[in-house]
Formats: structure tokens, C-alpha cells, sequence
């Protein structure tokens, strides 16, 4: 996400393209009139290779399915690399129960904080503790006095960003208020959250790292975790040096396009991608939008490598299953238990996130 769509005028008749529209979420239609619940469309998922499944063949009997190679490198999980796409690894269940739930609990609560940028900044600015304001029901509503407050008809963008415009309210105290300004649930800027940067922040306009914007380190159970995940595709000799890394949430319906990550100076250096929460499906091209790209499953715990030849490769994610029969979050239910972790559960029951780490110089 932080690299280049690498899209042209003949994206849509890629082989990529066709594979991100075979996979994407289609609903059975219905009359208009129809009050049916909207049911997603069957889709052939015959192709899709299954990790888990792979996994669990390997540790029964030793077998694997051609093109699929398990790696010695003493790891305390199986790894695994495909032979025709050098430099890509896959670690089914890497991260225990116990790791995911810490890590989306990090995710919502302390990884949007500023000084990290979410995609929330551009209208916003920044805005502090926004799980807790979701929790809590509270409203952000720009404060009077603003240019936009009284003027209806005005653009919904603050100028600069600037987050001394929009505090957050009890819902009462809200409603009197948002009847001159604008207004906006924390609970729904919370399922608007798309993205949010770690360590180094990354400029969108300009598409490079920005050092002069303001940052705090990767937090330091995190570029461990990273650095461990890392070993199987780092270079002999040398160690990963965890310094950005961005967050990318998805809810219902939500893709993420085929695309490269080509900012890092090194791309010998893998990207370690931890998947968290609802299943996915990943496309992994090659060099060309024309290469037919491979579709797997992603689940929670799993983590995927991509470093030398990968980092050359198109890829995204078509798909995230949000439905309670095909998201396989049941696991995580036992870890949130306590009745402060009713929002974090209800939140992930339907929603995927990820966190990629990256070395950039």
C-alpha cells in the first residue's frame, strides 16, 4: 500500500484484474422491493491454496503439494516458500492466540494515536484515543467557531488539518451542539479507519518516507516479534531492522488493490505482512498485471514474507470474509471474555487487520 498500483489503460483485461474480480465479494440479487437479507454470491474456491491445510499434511505425513517447499532454518513453526516465486515465505499460525489478541488490542487502541497518521488526518487532524471514544459513544463535533461550524453548504475538509477544530462529546451534549457544526460518531470513524503508519511515517502526496515528520519507534514487542518472523528470508549474517510500518484495516466489502511496495531501499529485506482476524484470500502476482497471479488463504496468525525477487511482484487482497461461517475468528472469542473486551470482539468478528513491517534504509 505504500508502493505503486502500477496500473495502465489496460489494467481491467490484466490477468490480475480478472483474478481480483473472480474472488471479490458479489451479492445474489434481488428485486427492489425484495426485504430478503442480501446473500453474497457462491464463488469456486477450488484454486485457492490453503496453508493450514498444508501445514497440517506436512506435520502428519510429511507431504506437500508440488511448487511448495518447506524451509530448514530452525524455526519453531514450519515455513514455507514457493519455488516459482523466490523470495516469498508462508508461516501458517505463526503468532499463537495470545499474540493475536495482543496485537489487535494494539491495533485499535494505541496504534492510531497520534503522532502516527491514519487516513482519518486529512479531514480530522489527529485524533487521540478514538477506541476509547467508540466505546464510550461518544461524537466528534467541530467546535464552534470554526470557519465550517455554521456554514452548512461548506467543504467537510479542515484546512491544515487542524485537530483543534473537532473534540469529542457525550452524545447528549453532541446533539445540541451539531445542530450549527458538523458531527461524527466515534463508533463510525472507528469503522472508517483504514490505515494507520508506525515509526518512519510515509508521505502519500510525495511517495517517499518524510524523517522530518514527527514519529515515535515501532514499539519495541513489535520489532522483536517482527525480527523473529523475519530469520527465514533475511540474508545470512545479517538482522532485520524494523523502522515503518503501516496498519491496514478491513471491514465488509473491503479490497485492497493490486499493487507493488517499492519505497524501501533495500528490497532484499522482506516485508514481514501478520494477518489478524477475519480470513482472507491474497493474490500473489508476478512481475506483470499479465501474470496469473496465485489466490491463498490468510488467517488470523498467519504471516507472510516477501523480500528479493517478491518485492517485485503485484499483490493484494480481493476478499476478506466477514460472515461468522467462513471468518474462522472463533478462536480469539475465548481471549476476550472480560466485558472490556467487548468492543475489541465485536470488531474483529467482522474485520481483518494488518500489520506489515518494513526495514526502509
Amino acid at each position: 500500500m505504500y508502493g505503486s498500483d502500477g496500473a495502465g489503460d489496460n489494467a481491467e483485461r490484466t490477468a490480475f484484474r480478472k483474478a481480483e474480480k473472480k474472488y471479490k465479494l458479489y451479492y445474489e440479487e434481488h428485486s427492489k422491493s425484495s426485504k430478503k437479507k442480501k446473500q453474497p454470491q457462491q464463488v469456486d474456491l477450488s484454486e485457492v491454496l490453503d496453508p493450514k491445510s498444508i501445514s497440517e499434511s506436512y506435520n502428519q505425513k510429511g507431504e506437500l503439494p508440488p511448487g511448495i517447499v518447506a524451509v530448514n532454518c530452525g524455526f519453531n513453526r514450519p515455513v514455507f516458500r514457493l519455488e516459482d516465486r523466490p523470495g516469498f515465505y508462508f508461516i501458517p499460525g505463526a503468532l499463537t492466540v495470545e499474540e493475536q489478541c495482543q496485537w489487535i488490542r494494539a491495533s485499535l487502541r494505541k496504534f492510531p494515536q497520534p503522532p502516527n497518521r491514519t487516513n482519518h488526518n486529512a479531514i480530522y487532524g489527529p485524533i487521540r484515543n478514538l477506541f476509547v471514544a467508540a466505546q464510550e459513544g461518544k461524537v466528534l463535533v467541530e467546535e464552534e467557531g470554526s470557519d465550517n461550524c455554521s456554514d452548512s453548504e461548506s467543504s467537510a475538509s479542515v484546512s491544515n488539518g487542524d485537530a483543534h477544530r473537532w473534540k469529542f462529546y457525550e452524545e447528549d451534549i453532541a446533539r445540541s451542539r451539531a445542530k450549527s457544526c458538523k458531527s461524527v460518531s466515534a463508533s463510525v470513524l472507528l469503522r472508517k479507519l483504514r490505515w494507520s503508519t508506525l515509526g518512519l511515517q510515509f508521505d502519500w502526496s510525495k511517495r517517499n518516507y518524510d524523517v522530518s515528520l514527527p514519529c515515535n519507534k515501532i514499539p519495541d514487542a513489535l520489532c522483536q516479534l517482527a525480527k523473529r518472523m523475519a530469520e527465514p528470508a533475511m540474508p545470512i549474517g545479517e538482522e532485520f531492522r524494523p523502522e515503518a510500518a503501516i496498519v491496514n484495516y478491513f471491514g465488509l466489502g473491503d479490497t485492497l488493490g493490486g499493487h507493488l511496495d517499492d519505497m524501501e531501499a533495500d528490497w532484499s529485506k522482506p516485508i514481514v505482512s501478520m494477518s489478524l482476524g477475519c480470513k482472507a484470500i491474497f493474490l500473489l502476482g508476478g512481475k506483470s498485471r499479465q501474470d496469473e497471479p496465485l489466490a491463498m488463504f490468510l488467517r488470523s496468525g498467519d504471516v507472510v514474507l516477501m523480500a528479493g525477487e517478491a518485492r517485485e511482484c503485484f499483490h493484494g487482497v480481493p476478499r476478506v470474509f466477514t460472515d461468522e461461517e467462513n471468518a474462522e475468528v472463533t478462536p480469539l472469542e475465548s481471549q476476550f471474555l472480560h466485558i472490556d473486551d467487548h468492543c475489541y470482539l465485536e470488531y474483529i468478528r467482522t474485520s481483518r487487520i494488518n500489520i506489515n513491517i518494513r526495514q526502509v534504509f
